[in-house]
């Protein structure tokens, strides 16, 4: 789950104090399946637009200015949502940070075997990434003082940071993020025909919420851990992906509590969630192996008595579908959403 950079955010601003807490619950198991792959239309195997070959000039998230000679071939890549991009642009990194996190976290693009598994997000193991000889390195900082920057200027390849959240418009941050890396790999032909689709996709979703007439349309999406025997929920807010994205489809997100600055999460207990009313609960559905968090819940008389619980409207997003991800992990939300609220 996220680890690295939220955690530095959640921290500062004292709203999360454990790892289990930054965006994410605990390591990741390797039990998530079952998540459709998000828009099949658009598989690599059939791909035909092309690549560009000239020179790139990109300014990245930190504001710096990235010069590559021809697009980036051989990329090494540090963050999920970043290798969902570039697997997306039917490109396959030569190297990636946990593998295994990855595959059981984001089910949006199936990373093949073959790139070079470099350690954890946060901490890389540097020698096993530029063993890879890539010639673009895409990571997710946190500010320009993030220790993997510093680190990364060391060495003579080029290195693409990219924002990985903006709570003022995460969509549109999101949407940013893939084109930012596609005029990096030259892919960007193919990168507008995605975002094509995922627009087409969202227009449909909208509409199929509107034909289902539902009797509320107030919801909170959460994951959540368990310490010390006890629950914490991290419900996601206003300025979070998957919460915009379903008050995109005209739902409205019913958690008006504190949130981080950089991905819109709060945190509560099982009690300060009765302040959502009668709204529907949706939660992530990948098996934490640290501890399963709703039958924990079930365990709680205050969480039995939530209208959502006694009515039946505690819905499992399909395991693996991706809540930092791109637009094929943003696709299969707006899917979870309309599948769980129209079946």
């Amino acid at each position: 789950m996220k680890t690295r950079s939220t955690t530095a955010t959640l921290c500062a601003t004292a709203l999360l104090t454990t790892l289990l807490g930054a965006c994410g619950t605990t390591d990741p198991g390797t039990g998530a399946t079952g998540a459709p792959a998000a828009n099949e239309s658009l598989d690599c195997a059939d791909d035909t637009t092309t690549t560009s070959t000239g020179p790139v000039s990109l300014t990245d998230a930190l504001g710096r200015t990235v010069e590559l000679d021809q697009p980036a071939q051989r990329v090494a890549v540090l963050e999920w949502q970043q290798i969902e991009d570039v697997l997306t642009l039917c490109l396959t990194p030569v190297a990636v940070a946990d593998v295994e996190g990855y595959r059981t976290w984001n089910t949006a693009e199936e990373l093949p075997d073959g790139a070079a598994d470099v350690g954890g997000r946060g901490e890389p193991n540097l020698d096993a990434l530029f063993a890879a000889n890539p010639d673009l390195v895409i990571i997710e900082p946190f500010g320009a003082d993030d220790a993997v920057v510093e680190q990364l200027a060391e060495y003579d390849v080029p290195v693409l940071a990219t924002k990985g959240a903006d709570t003022a418009d995460p969509i549109q941050n999101m949407l940013d993020t893939f084109s930012l890396i596609a005029e990096a790999t030259g892919r960007q032909e193919r990168a507008e025909l995605v975002v094509d689709e995922f627009t087409t996709g969202l227009e449909q979703a909208k509409q199929d919420v509107v034909d289902a007439d539902l009797a509320t349309t107030e919801f909170i999406y959460f994951d959540g851990w368990i310490q010390g025997g006890n629950v914490t929920l991290r419900p996601f807010g206003q300025g979070s992906l998957v919460g915009e994205l379903g008050e995109e489809l005209g739902l409205t997100n019913a958690w008006t509590g504190e949130v981080d600055p950089v991905y819109g999460l709060g945190q509560t207990d099982i009690e300060g969630v009765q302040a959502v009313g009668a709204a529907t609960f949706f939660h992530t559905g990948t098996v934490d192996p640290a501890g399963d968090v709703l039958a924990e819940l079930a365990k709680n008389s205050v969480w039995d008595s939530l209208p959502a619980v006694t009515e039946g409207r505690v819905y499992a997003f399909p395991p693996g579908v991706w809540t930092f991800g791109g637009p094929r992990s943003s696709q299969q939300i707006l899917d979870a959403y309309v599948d769980l609220l129209t079946s």
